[in-house]
């Protein structure tokens, strides 16, 4: 504020000690003491509202290109600047309260321009095709990071999620408690363990009480600890670890999403690089790529494998911007990545289990009555809004919070969020599914 002050009196001095001196002229000029009062109140006045003006003028230079939410303070200043004039300047009354008007309506549409979901725009950055086989353990665990967690250094910071979306369910971190998947710290060593378990029937695949006994037909268990964590990702319903199934499907349904498909779509090379980083975080000595692309490759068959830089890679690590809307409504979702944790009537591969059915037509009003409700949305759509933006603003019962990223508000653009809004506020319970453009 200080600053502001300092800018605004640096550019506006000479007005203002102009019309010092013109409060002074009056003074000493001005015989007639009513006439003297009235000259001196009004070159007051004056000089406030030059001095409110140029501070809006200084806070809207200096925020144009930092600070766009600001701006609307320029617009307010000037409004009051305005109607102050208006009050005591009866000569030009009606031009300042008309001006004072119209600075008003412009800084309530400005002002609500900036609340809106920003997105900056620009060329997307190129998608780099990496050659995972031909890295070093150190570098292959780098990226692993990124898959992970969005960037190298990212696993120790709080609500920290990439490509691979894994924090949203899993733990890293030594102690920590998981609620709705396996805390990951250990896993080099727990995996094997796991093979011991007696529901894992490593043998006779079968026998297990799962809703999927094996990857694909033929396909069989794993033997080895390296084999574990990839049937693990490529068929998590293959065994579930005791807890962590889905609610009321007794241990036999996982509630993750088969990572190497869509909408995650991680191609081999990038599962490599996620288990080289659990393997070399923890200090232990990692397996080859080839032995670990081995381990994938007898779970996924050859039809089922993402290519390097395909166009889902593309849209789901191509920068910053995940969807701008003119995508077809499946591919919007997908680019999105809800899928991955919701089940969206009509939207194909969208049976996710980790959050709630999106049959928003039905649940958002119902949602909105919810006495617990303490958000701001007053209909379905401004409710299906704020739940994409702000998902902590009311969270569904029997899902925990700070499970969905929080940062979509500059991942969609105003395009896209629309489209997805429109078309889960059409669907509802008993009726047809909507049109998709």
């Amino acid at each position: 504020m200080v600053e502001l002050l300092g800018r605004a009196i640096g550019m506006g001095w000479p007005v203002l000690l102009m019309l010092v001196g013109l409060l002074l002229y009056f003074q000493a000029t001005i015989s007639d003491p009513v006439k003297k009062k009235r000259a001196s109140f009004q070159t007051i006045i004056g000089i406030f509202c030059a001095f409110l003006a140029f501070i809006a003028i200084s806070n809207y230079t200096h925020n144009f290109e930092a600070n766009s939410g600001l701006l609307p303070v320029s617009l307010v200043m000037i409004t009051i600047m305005a109607f102050v004039m208006g009050l005591y300047f009866p000569n030009i009354s009606a031009l300042m309260k008309i001006g004072g008007f119209m600075f008003f309506v412009a800084a309530v549409l400005s002002g609500y321009g900036n609340w809106l979901p920003q997105v900056e725009g620009g060329f997307p950055p190129p998608v780099v095709k990496l050659d995972f086989q031909s890295m070093s353990s150190q570098q292959l665990g780098d990226e692993g990071e990124k898959i992970i967690f969005g960037g190298i250094g990212q696993s120790k910071t709080q609500g920290a999620i990439g490509k691979g979306q894994c924090p949203l369910c899993h733990g890293f971190q030594q102690g920590f408690l998981s609620e709705r998947a396996p805390n990951l710290f250990g896993i080099p060593d727990r995996a094997a363990e796991r093979l011991k378990e007696p529901n894992y029937h490593m043998d006779n695949v079968a026998a297990r009480n799962t809703e999927q006994k094996e990857a694909f037909a033929g396909s069989g268990a794993a033997t080895n600890a390296q084999e574990y964590i990839a049937e693990s990702h490529a068929c998590p319903s293959c065994f579930v670890v005791t807890g962590f199934g889905v609610k009321g499907s007794n241990d036999t349904v996982s509630p993750m999403p088969k990572i190497h498909k869509p909408p995650i779509s991680l191609t081999i090379g990038e599962l490599a690089a996620v288990d080289t980083w659990m393997y070399t975080r923890e200090g232990k000595e990692s397996p080859a790529y080839d032995v670990i692309a081995t381990s994938y490759e007898k779970f996924i068959p050859e039809a089922d494998r993402p290519s390097a830089g395909g166009e889902e890679e593309a849209g789901a690590a191509g920068g910053n911007i995940l969807a701008d809307g003119s995508e077809p409504t499946d591919k919007l979702f997908m680019k999105a990545g809800c899928p991955a944790c919701h089940t969206i009537p009509g939207i194909q591969d969208a049976v996710g289990k980790v959050g709630p059915l999106l049959m928003e037509g039905s649940n958002a009003p119902n949602r909105l009555k919810d006495p617990t409700y303490k958000g701001k949305a007053k209909s379905p759509k401004e409710y299906i809004t704020e739940s994409i933006l702000d998902p902590s603003a009311y969270v569904v019962k029997d899902f925990p919070d700070n499970q969905m990223p929080k940062d979509f508000g500059v991942r969609l653009t105003g395009g896209a969020l629309n489209k997805i809004v429109d078309y889960l506020a059409q669907l509802k319970e008993g009726q047809p599914l909507p049109p998709k453009e």
